[in-house]
């Protein structure tokens, strides 16, 4: 019989083939049609929505941060139904923007809102959100930036050790307008009008507080309760989660919640090491990751991790996000008048990055991370150390490099020893 099919297939051609394919109905090289009953959409409803792209590697939803830089870090971008974690810096001066971004991405990408603050009123937030660069002048007021920042030097080549060149470049800049993510411009305000064209909600804490308080025997803060309850009547009220289907084009809902486990929220974590509440965040973590498990939803939630002083607390809230970013301001500490980090303004950390579909994480090649805050943008680059090849360099600014290597950590550095400097 396999015979007579080879023979058939010789000549008969293409025709035998249509035929065997019309018979058995199933082919590698032909796209799945709907289901009986179906929409021509359900095959690639997540696909379709708009300001989403699926991941390359495992298949699953990716939205972007609103900063591409950081998309890149993560994998492509951060994957619906999941959680950012941002650890704040110690002035909690550069981890609002990363806040901003998020919530600004969503806005250009029509996404759904939801702004939970205890401190500042969501609409103040909205307020305060970045401008995207437009597509005509956005290469143009780019350039201009990186041209203010950039350091005259005669021989670039020269000046980057060789360890440094062989490694992929960063996305620092805008390539196309239909990219996944957009670039923003920190110096100008998102225009009015696209705020009014947005749907979002808000969740202002001292506004849900009311003064006849009942209290109740649970587990988790009246903060954390209330921040819950609302979170899920917006998942099923507006039908993120499918069960009641959306009457338009499905559409993704971006959660942001500012300051979470701060004294704000009713949260005592941060003021003593033995709390009484010591389970409440992680309570509302645990909570919060099955509401987004089951909608079609992302978070981005900002912790001041720099004042819990239990470090099994910490431990507990990281296992119970699936990303983590941390960040480590230079403002205050021996780093800032460091030679090694005078073009920075402070290091990034990926803490953790998810498993999602697979075994293994995708883990970034790039370990040593900086960023800097620009006159219109906030940049992540490579850290790389500047170089010591001039002749005219000082002999104290040489024993201030050499005792800098020291704080790298053991290595390389660590063989010169004491503040001898070692010329070749």
């Amino acid at each position: 019989m396999a015979a007579v099919e080879t023979c058939g297939i010789g000549a008969g051609g293409t025709g035998f083939m249509a035929a065997a394919t019309s018979k058995n109905n199933v082919t590698g090289f032909q796209r799945k049609g709907p289901r009986a009953g179906g929409t021509d959409s359900s095959g690639s409803r997540l696909v379709s929505i708009a300001g989403t792209r699926p991941s390359v590697r495992n298949g699953q939803l990716l939205v972007s941060t609103g900063l591409p830089a950081l998309d890149q870090l993560l994998g492509g971008g951060l994957a619906v139904g999941t959680v950012l974690l941002i650890e704040e810096d110690k002035y909690n001066i550069y981890s609002p923007l990363l806040f901003k971004y998020f919530l600004a991405e969503g806005i250009i990408s029509r996404h759904t809102l939801l702004v939970a603050s205890a401190k500042e009123d969501p609409a103040d937030i909205l307020q305060e959100l970045p401008a995207p660069f437009l597509d005509d002048n956005c290469k143009k007021e780019f350039d201009e930036d990186t041209c203010n920042h950039k350091t005259p030097e005669p021989n670039i080549e020269m000046k980057i050790a060789w360890r440094y060149q062989l490694l992929p470049k960063m996305e620092a800049g805008p390539v196309s307008s239909s990219r996944f993510g957009h670039y923003y411009d920190v110096s100008k305000r998102i225009p009015q009008e696209l705020l009014e064209a947005s749907k979002w909600h808000g969740f202002f804490l001292p506004e849900k507080l009311s003064l006849s308080l009942k209290v109740e025997h649970c587990s988790l803060t009246h903060g954390y309760l209330k921040l819950l309850n609302f979170i899920q009547s917006i998942i099923y009220e507006e039908g993120f989660d499918g069960s009641n289907p959306q009457k338009k084009q499905k559409n993704i809902l971006r959660i942001g919640i500012q300051n979470l486990g701060s004294p704000l929220w009713g949260d005592d974590i941060c003021c003593t090491e033995n709390c009484n509440n010591s389970h409440s965040l992680t309570k509302f973590l645990y909570v919060l990751r099955g509401l987004l498990r089951t909608s079609l939803s992302a978070c981005v939630i900002t912790v001041p991790s720099h004042l819990i002083q239990n470090k099994a607390v910490i431990a507990r809230v990281t296992n119970l996000s699936d990303t983590v970013v941390g960040l480590e301001s230079f403002i205050g500490s021996e780093k800032e008048t460091n030679p090694l980090y005078k073009d920075y303004h402070g290091l990034i950390h990926i803490r953790q990055i998810p498993r999602l579909n697979n075994l293994t994480c995708d883990v970034s090649d790039v370990k040593d991370l900086g960023f800097k805050l620009k006159r219109k943008q906030f940049t992540i680059e490579r850290l790389h150390l500047p170089p010591d090849l001039s002749d005219t360099v000082s002999r104290s600014s040489k024993q201030d490099l050499a005792e800098s290597a020291k704080l790298l950590g053991p290595g390389c550095g660590m063989m010169a020893g004491g503040k001898k400097h070692l010329d070749f």
